[in-house]
């Protein structure tokens, strides 16, 4: 019986260290927990987004303008006796294509959410010539010059603020609703459109659109020479899709861009027929109007960190310890670790209503106050109350510094983390081996 209590009392130091670490994994369910709360809380902003999208309009897409000419094939039975009609359609794209705007942005809220909406007034110049269908279609088929169309590819049309007028030469007209055709665009407005006649063989376009979205706008490089010049007083812009702006100017009261795209640059033609798939989606550029901090991915990412938080905090406890005469009970351990989980869910809820680094901090200190406190009264000594508060506060400033990084956050945490463990390495020597 005395060598069972000599056991025990011998191993008790390896006992605490493992009932401490079999703790701290508990730990990390509530910290998955409070994981699934922040994806919660994305989803609920996610959806206020789309429900205000739903109204307002959403990412926005123009796609052409593109000039459809239908034609007629006549089919023969293979016995020759009958004949049928089939319609099918050239495309044509234009020469040159002038897109210039600014776009307005603004916040609107859902409950406590903001999502970035905005309002554009673009204009789209350029210039098509006489479609040459003689190497395009089959010989003998007939032409509709009549029932030709022009095409503008809108990708929410919840968006018109107005209508939409057109400008061809010295014609004037609005724009009908829909697509009738298929290969162009899945939504969008149309209007007939005359394509012979021109003196010179060219048809000067001029179009005027109030278009409402929410999140990005996009353009599609339809001319042979696509130029679009965009400007806004939003400051925080992401350009984004398959080409960079070539100029952009990017300041606290706003930004300018411009692009300039080539037939050469994208992987369509200038005209094609119905019979071959064309896709304009990949060429695609343009502008995401970015929120200026996305608490919810902070938020994600400071979540990370949950497990080095609690292990170095019960180091720190444990170091502690076995310098005083005073133990702590793992409920103690437990209560701590709770402590710090409940960090991420102040972070979270605090952020919500205020600028995310105040928030940060309003949090941290909260629970490097509460946790200094607690550490006094286990220990009964202010001295060890603080330097548990201290240890907390340098974890959290760097916890701090890697948030704010982007393209440095895995070297700083890498190097953070080394340095962190040859500390622990070195404190380590205080545990009495001889003893165990």
């Amino acid at each position: 019986m005395e060598e069972q209590t000599s056991f025990w009392k011998t191993q008790a130091t390896t006992i605490k260290g493992l009932v401490i670490f079999i703790l701290m994994l508990i730990l990390l369910i509530p910290a998955l927990m409070v994981e699934g709360i922040i994806n919660e809380r994305e989803g609920r902003r996610n959806e206020a987004i789309f429900d205000i999208g739903n109204k307002w309009g959403r990412n926005q897409t123009l796609g052409g303008p593109v000039l459809v000419v239908p034609y007629e094939n006549v089919l023969q039975s293979s016995d020759g006796k009958t004949t049928t009609k089939e319609t099918n359609y050239a495309y044509f794209l234009p020469e040159k294509l002038n897109i210039g705007g600014k776009v307005d942005p603004s916040r609107k809220h859902r409950g406590i959410f903001e999502v970035v909406t905005y309002l554009g007034s673009l204009t789209l110049d350029g210039v098509f010539i006489q479609p040459n269908l003689s190497q395009l279609i089959p010989a003998g088929a007939n032409v509709l010059w009549d029932k030709a169309i022009l095409t503008l590819g809108i990708s929410d049309l919840r968006g018109l603020a107005d209508q939409v007028r057109l400008k061809w030469n010295d014609n004037e007209a609005v724009f009908d609703p829909g697509i009738p055709v298929t290969g162009v665009a899945e939504s969008g407005i149309h209007l007939p459109i005359v394509v012979q006649g021109a003196a010179n063989g060219r048809y000067v376009f001029h179009i005027d659109l109030q278009l409402k979205g929410s999140g990005s706008l996009f353009f599609t490089p339809v001319g042979k020479v696509t130029d679009v010049k965009l400007s806004s007083p939003w400051p925080d812009p992401s350009f984004v899709g398959a080409f960079l702006p070539d100029q952009k100017n990017i300041t606290p009261n706003g930004f300018d861009a411009a692009w300039k795209v080539l037939n050469l640059n994208r992987n369509y033609p200038q005209q094609w027929i119905s019979d071959q798939n064309i896709g304009f989606g990949e060429s695609a550029f343009g502008v995401e109007f970015l929120m200026p901090v996305d608490n919810y991915q902070k938020a994600t990412r400071s979540v990370k960190y949950a497990i080095l938080f609690i292990g170095l905090t019960f180091l720190t406890v444990f170091f502690i310890e076995m310098r005083q005469s005073k133990r702590v009970h793992p409920f103690q351990y437990a209560l701590i670790g709770l402590a710090l989980v409940i960090f991420y869910t102040l972070l979270v809820s605090i952020s919500e209503h205020l600028p995310y680094n105040q928030s940060y901090w309003i949090a941290a200190l909260m629970t490097v106050g509460l946790t200094g406190w607690y550490a006094r009264m286990l220990f009964a000594s202010n001295r060890m109350g603080l330097f548990l508060a201290g240890t907390l506060t340098v974890l959290y400033g760097f916890l701090f510094v890697v948030l704010q990084q982007q393209d440095y956050a895995l070297l700083i945490g890498s190097l953070g983390l080394f340095a962190i463990l040859a500390i622990v390495m070195y404190f380590s020597k205080m545990i009495d081996v001889e003893n165990q």
